[in-house]
């Protein structure tokens, strides 16, 4: 899962040293035995009803689902990590905060002390790779979902401008991003007034999404988004679809965003599997059928995915780190994704019949496990650097100027990246 951006970790626990959160210890025992458990999300994973089984298959465990917002979730938990309680049993942590946690792993249970690493071939390489530091020894989080890419698009636009609808047929249009940027330029000459994309925001994180480095060297962590020509390719290509008008200029999880879904504002949007139940939530039942899904350029890549941890503030971190262990195991993972759509991160979840058989009506019958599973097989992991989340809303923030015409690609660029300079000195 994946939600807007906060602050970053080093900020967060520089201002928090003074603070504290009420309440008492993460987990407790009661007098007759019972041991209560919490885990905290940010937005719904899913797990109630998984919960709820756990619990029948372990009566003397009790569990406490706490869901925040993103910011909220990561905001309480670099507190609560910085003050030493108030923490969960079982947290969770988006894959863009993961280098940043890493840094304060020694506030982490090693899932490795309770048999973590018997699990590593559950996962896709590079998804337990990301959890995992000293060389494989520590094992901060458990992989949950991944964000594996598809473009979901609006067959009625399209054939008003003139366009073919058929999913595969659509593929074919786009086999690259500058392709892409071809079919905006010929839907809006056929279109006048309609939109081809929600924002150049979420083109430009799909481009991005797709490249082995972005803002930070896999090498040694050092800033190359000045000079990283995946990144200016991104920018160039999001910017140009911004600059010509044909972005409805709305931001994923605002009330504009939801309004443009309902209204069926634009044609297109990039979309990991765990967006179509926003999408679903936005439009309601008016657009069911309205949507369809297809390949995005490029093929994969990914835009979200999750992790969950143990802090060491647990009363109980074995059976925090077992209900963990049970929660991202491949079962659940493939009972997520046929209720909830959650693209599970282990092939054997994601290559399993039932989810390669799953189709979703919403989204005219497309066959959801399928178009997901060839992205999840397909996706190339890119570097996160630790201070990711510092430098990444500056280019957002400038793809934004180039769309309201304050400033052109070049100026727009310009100053994201001395703006990024900034925020990390």
């Amino acid at each position: 899962m994946k939600r807007a951006r906060g602050l970053s970790l080093p900020v967060l626990l520089a201002a928090t040293v003074a603070l504290t959160i009420s309440g008492c210890t993460s987990s407790a025992t009661n007098a007759d035995g019972q041991i209560n458990l919490t885990v905290a999300t940010f937005g719904d994973f899913g797990y109630e009803p998984l919960i709820a089984q756990y619990e029948r298959d372990h009566p003397n465990i009790h569990i406490e689902n706490k869901v925040a917002d993103f910011d909220t979730h990561n905001k309480q938990l670099v507190t609560e990590l910085a003050s030493g309680h108030g923490a969960a049993d079982v947290e969770a942590i988006d894959e863009q905060y993961i280098p940043q946690f890493r840094q304060s792993a020694d506030k982490f249970v090693n899932l490795a002390d309770y048999g973590a690493l018997n699990l590593k071939s559950q996962w896709v390489d590079w998804k337990w790779q990301q959890g995992v530091l000293d060389g494989g020894k520590q094992v901060l989080g458990l992989g949950t979902d991944m964000g594996g890419l598809a473009m979901c698009y609006r067959p009625e636009l399209f054939a008003k401008a003139g366009l073919p609808t058929d999913r595969d047929q659509v593929a074919a249009l786009w086999p690259t991003w500058e392709q892409f940027a071809n079919v905006a330029d010929r839907f809006t000459k056929a279109n006048p007034g309609a939109k081809f994309a929600d924002s150049a925001g979420t083109i430009y994180t799909a481009i991005l999404n797709q490249a082995p480095e972005n803002y930070f060297s896999q090498k040694d962590d050092s800033f190359i988004a000045d000079r990283n020509p995946a990144l200016r390719r991104a920018f160039d290509i999001a910017a140009s679809i911004g600059a010509k008008g044909q972005t409805a200029q709305v931001t994923t999880y605002t009330q504009e965003w939801n309004v443009a879904i309902k209204q069926g504002t634009f044609a297109t949007i990039a979309c990991p599997a765990w967006l179509l139940q926003q999408i679903r939530e936005a439009g309601g039942d008016a657009n069911a059928g309205k949507w369809d899904i297809t390949a995005v350029p490029g093929n994969s890549g990914n835009n979200g995915g999750s992790f969950l941890t143990v802090p060491k503030q647990s009363s109980h971190p074995k059976e925090a780190y077992e209900l963990a262990a049970w929660l991202t195991a491949p079962q659940q993972q493939k009972q997520l994704f046929l209720s909830a759509g959650i693209l599970p991160s282990e092939p054997a979840a994601y290559h399993d019949p039932q989810v390669l058989g799953k189709t979703d009506a919403y989204f005219h019958d497309a066959p959801i496990g399928q178009i997901f599973a060839r992205s999840a097989d397909n996706l190339t992991p890119n570097y996160r650097g630790t201070r990711d989340a510092d430098v990444r809303p500056e280019f957002g923030r400038a793809l934004g100027r180039v769309e309201s015409g304050k400033q052109n690609t070049d100026q727009a660029w310009s100053q994201a990246v001395q703006s990024a300079l900034a925020a990390i000195k």
